[in-house]
């Protein structure tokens, strides 16, 4: 049975435009439990523009939960929700990107808009404010570990209802709906944000297959590995096309990256985010050692992507909670560059099927070799393209 959140969201700008930021936060619509929160700042932007990337934070922190779910909208922003009620035109040219994003960041069929007053929209509205507040010290914005509501972000008890009907307001009908992607979408959207993703190179335990992620030994690069880091590096120096690179906080990742920097005189930046999954009492195993020791864990991993491994490890749709929430904090930070992520296996997949739009399952159905290079493409509009998937010719 599928879920059924709320997601509440907010942004604002200090000046409009001014430094801005947003905040949005996902509750369970039966329990009012914060199943997940989301906070960044944008740099210089105005309310609305803030306000709508709240949105899209909360429709995507929502689909990683559950991409099945029934989403209840509630924001403080009129104008918001009536453009995405699809009640009022949208007019700014701002605009139109952010709100075509919003519509593919979750099927609009499963999503009802509700407009609430502000101060029943205190818990993303303070997530925006740290947000900010954040930004102005130069730090990322990081969960404040305060209590929080059990029943709504707003401390008000209120319950899920649908948006209202009725006349609209302002504005007739008649925006023309969003372009599908594909061959009908608009042609001059600017340069694209382009992540380049690159898989470590391997470490001891990669040739034998072991389960190695987030919460074991955290292994160096291997001889075969560093070769591999170098071979990867003289490769795309010769592309000439990388302008960043981040990195995984794991060892693996940043002696890679650090391998490719070095090449382009370039510093790296670690995003927490691209680490690896958890995979609890399974770190350090071998597939056929899991199935021998946990038949009934591994089976329920293979079957759903919201099983985590035994002892406390991380499921998969966790992990593709957190690496969307850092796709997009990247995106924000590197608008229109070309970004190596020097990631794993489960965050690039993860990446690769959000892009596609992919169900679940299909992370089971990608290879990715050690030191190979995938590619996605980001639009202003909100579509994605995948260019590159699993490369390894620069290791030949």
């Amino acid at each position: 049975m599928a879920h059924r959140f709320v997601v509440e969201a907010d942004g604002g700008s200090r000046g409009n435009p001014g430094p801005a930021g947003y905040g949005a936060v996902v509750l369970d619509a039966a329990t009012g439990e914060v199943v997940a929160e989301a906070a960044e700042f944008i740099g210089t932007a105005t309310n609305n523009v803030a306000e709508y990337k709240g949105l899209i934070a909360g429709l995507e922190a929502a689909r990683a939960l559950d991409p099945d779910a029934e989403i209840t909208v509630r924001m403080d922003s009129k104008l918001v929700v009536e453009q995405m009620s699809g009640r009022w035109k949208i007019k700014h040219p701002d605009m139109r990107p952010l709100a075509a994003r919003a519509r593919l960041a979750f099927p609009v069929d499963r999503v009802v808009y509700e407009w609430i007053p502000r101060e029943r929209n205190k818990h993303a509205d303070r997530l925006a404010n740290e947000a900010m507040d954040a930004g102005k010290r130069g730090l990322p914005w990081e969960p404040s570990g305060r209590p929080r509501p059990g029943v709504s972000a707003s401390d008000a008890a209120a319950p899920v209802e649908p948006a209202p009907v009725g006349p609209a307001p302002v504005e007739p009908l008649g925006e023309p709906k969003a372009a599908p992607l594909g061959w009908a979408a608009p042609a001059d959207l600017g340069a694209p944000t382009t992540f380049v993703l690159l898989r470590h190179g391997e470490t001891a335990l990669t040739p034998q297959k072991r389960f190695s992620g987030s919460g074991g030994s955290d292994p160096e690069l291997s001889p075969a590995g560093r070769r591999q880091a170098e071979a990867v590096a003289a490769a795309l120096a010769a592309r000439g096309t990388i302008q960043a690179v981040v990195s995984s906080p794991l060892r693996r990742c940043r002696e890679t990256a650090g391998a490719v920097a070095a090449r382009l005189g370039l510093d790296v930046h670690v995003e927490e985010g691209l680490r690896e999954a958890h995979f609890g009492a399974w770190e350090g195993l071998t597939f056929a050692e899991v199935r021998d020791r946990h038949p009934a864990d591994l089976d329920a991993w293979l079957a759903s992507t919201k099983a985590a491994p035994t002892g406390d490890g991380e499921s998969f749709a966790a992990v593709a909670r957190r690496v969307a929430l850092a796709r997009d904090r990247l995106l924000t930070r590197y608008a229109g560059r070309t970004v190596l992520l020097v990631s794993h296996v489960t965050p690039i997949k993860s990446l690769v099927r959000l892009a596609l739009g992919a169900p679940p399952e299909s992370l089971f159905k990608m290879e990715l070799s050690a030191a190979s290079l995938s590619a996605v493409a980001y639009y202003a509009d909100g579509n994605t393209s995948l260019r590159l998937l699993n490369d390894t010719s620069h290791l030949r």
